[in-house]
């Protein structure tokens, strides 16, 4: 199974993340199957690769609890479920 969720970076007390798909049994600074986002809390900055996260998700991916925030408040989880309604029609 495949999760999106963080993989920190950045020195000490100023961390900064990854956005990246890994597989579920890695650990957290593990191998990852590609970088989909960056987030920087400190300075609040967010860059997503929508087209990645979207493929993801459609593939079955589950983003964790922090990720899933942060793509709700970029408003990427609304245009998944336009296209997952668009795919039903």
């Amino acid at each position: 199974m495949v999760k999106l969720r963080l993989k920190r970076c950045g020195k000490k007390q100023r961390a900064v993340y990854r956005i990246v798909a890994i597989d579920v049994r890695s650990r957290r600074e593990g191998r990852d199957l590609r970088k989909v986002g960056f987030y920087d809390p400190i300075k609040n900055q967010t860059y997503l690769n929508v087209p990645a996260i979207l493929y993801f998700i459609e593939k079955g991916a589950q983003p964790t609890e922090t990720v899933y925030n942060i793509l709700k408040r970029a408003g990427i989880l609304k245009e998944f479920q336009l296209n997952q309604t668009n795919f039903n029609s």
